[in-house]
């Protein structure tokens, strides 16, 4: 206990976050996350899954089950004012162990997320510079994604925060003009059978749209780092879902009624666009995409080394992870560590195996946060600032949250779910030992 108290009253003592962000950086970071590269792909592959003239019936029912989980987010997030997110709501209702399996899988998530979208910007490049897909060029172009990302993040939280914001107005642009434009070209008889999918891809649909949704749990990461997080972080997360719903909605519908080999195409919106825009489309698209791509990049730097931030905070890693750059105050050593592993995560190609890890992890830490809810509400009503945001169905919808989430587990292939098996075996084994490491050094 001694030396518990010792190394929290040295992270305290140090440099501290620097409270900076407001209602409208965390909705970027929120919406600029959620709109990573699945919304150029996917219109397709739901298409080919439940037919094309039900899909955007799917994207509905995934856009319901997210606004379900991200209410018990909302809620959770009332509560804190601290950085952590789904970390600390499961410290707080579940203890020190279940906390560190969730914010092990998130940290998982998003450097695995990081190494993907960094492979992903080269891709997208290549469309413009073939050079950018293999070989050297390829090393290039990940090495100046990620050091670049992790300058800015590391020179203050601000500069990283503006960086999102200017990577979603970026990417909402090209976007929104795809919805404009092409919803006067939609041929609406290609919905027939809006009310009849194909009942045995539903599932896998609505998991992989839950990949397409993602990214909303990174809102209340930097908590400690907004002015008012108790009162911003939810109305962020609610606003992130219904830009996010609506937009994804027009533009699968824009896309089936525009393309009519949608299912059969690997670059649904840019064959789409070219329909109705003509053949300069498909180079705005990959434009758009590239800032599609990047500002997850962004957004992804600013909120994944928060995690191990946490953790160290939480005495779950050594205080080295909670160390705060005197002059910029960020948490310089978890953005080098949390950089460095994406980096290699990149130039190695395993981010692929990490990509089905976090296909587990990510329902993981959503049906722990929404059983957290049952806990907090019941612990800490009466510290509840007034105008918090609650819900009015008491303990039905984090409930109905839990159930959606296990249900869609179960829907993963064994590969992922061994995966993410192992991925908690070995968050077990570094929780253990960094504790009996911890009780050795008191001795």
């Amino acid at each position: 206990m001694e030396q518990e108290n010792r190394h929290s009253a040295m992270i305290q003592s140090g440099p501290r976050l620097v409270r900076v962000l407001g209602r409208w950086d965390l909705t970027a970071l929120g919406v600029n996350q959620v709109i990573g590269s699945g919304i150029f792909v996917l219109p397709a592959t739901v298409a080919a899954l439940v037919g094309q003239g039900a899909s955007p019936l799917v994207w509905i029912a995934a856009a319901f089950i997210n606004t379900v989980i991200i209410l018990c987010f909302a809620r959770a997030a009332a509560h804190f004012r601290e950085t952590g997110g789904p970390y600390l709501y499961a410290r707080t209702a579940f203890g020190p162990f279940p906390a560190f399996q969730v914010a092990w899988m998130m940290w998982l998530t998003r450097v695995s997320s990081q190494a993907a979208l960094a492979n992903a910007f080269a891709i997208y490049l290549g469309y413009l510079w073939a050079g950018a897909t293999q070989g050297w060029g390829r090393i290039l172009v990940v090495i100046i994604v990620i050091v670049v990302l992790a300058g800015i993040n590391l020179g203050g939280v601000r500069q990283g925060s503006w960086t999102v914001n200017s990577f979603t107005l970026g990417k909402l642009v090209p976007l929104g003009a795809f919805v404009l434009l092409g919803i006067g070209s939609v041929r609406w008889e290609r919905f027939e059978g809006f009310w009849s999918p194909e009942w045995g891809g539903l599932g896998q649909a609505i998991l992989l749209l839950m990949f397409a949704f993602g990214g909303y749990e990174l809102i209340p990461l930097p908590a400690g780092e907004a002015r008012s997080p108790r009162k911003d972080a939810p109305a962020a997360l609610l606003a992130t879902i219904a830009i996010v719903s609506l937009l994804y909605l027009l533009i699968q519908i824009v896309a089936v009624g525009t393309l009519e080999e949608l299912a059969r195409s690997e670059t649904p919106l840019a064959d789409s666009a070219q329909r109705f825009m003509g053949p300069i489309a498909g180079t705005l698209i990959a434009l758009g995409g590239l800032i599609s791509i990047g500002g997850a990049n962004a957004g992804t730097m600013l909120a994944g080394p928060r995690v191990t931030f946490a953790l160290a905070e939480g005495r779950h890693l050594p205080r080295l992870f909670a160390h705060v750059h005197p002059r910029f105050r960020t948490p310089d050593f978890s953005i080098i560590i949390y950089a460095t592993v994406s980096l290699l995560l990149a130039l190695s190609g395993t981010f692929i195996q990490m990509a089905a890890v976090s296909a587990v992890a990510r329902l993981v830490f959503y049906a722990t946060t929404c059983g957290s809810v049952l806990v907090l509400d019941r612990k800490g009503e009466d510290e509840l600032e007034q105008g918090s945001l609650r819900l009015l169905s008491g303990p039905l919808i984090p409930i109905l949250g839990v159930a959606c989430s296990l249900m869609l587990i179960g829907a993963a292939d064994a590969f992922a779910l061994s995966a993410g098996g192992i991925a908690l075996l070995a968050g077990t084994v570094i929780h253990f030992g960094y504790r009996f490491k911890s009780r050795q050094s008191m001795n």
